[in-house]
């Protein structure tokens, strides 16, 4: 039960992290060149990696 709280947590910070480190300078990256979509994109990565 706790790693599916814990894995979307470590997802989103990871995305954020993507976001953050590598992103996309254009701007026109859907999922990298918006911070809540990284992060969002992330935790859901991150749950089913959990299940």
């Amino acid at each position: 039960m706790i790693k599916y709280i814990i894995a979307p947590i470590i997802g989103g910070s990871l995305g954020y992290l993507y976001y953050k480190k590598i992103g996309c300078a254009s701007g026109t990256c859907p999922i990298t060149s918006n911070p809540y979509a990284s992060i969002i994109y992330g935790s859901i990565i991150g749950l089913l990696f959990a299940s």
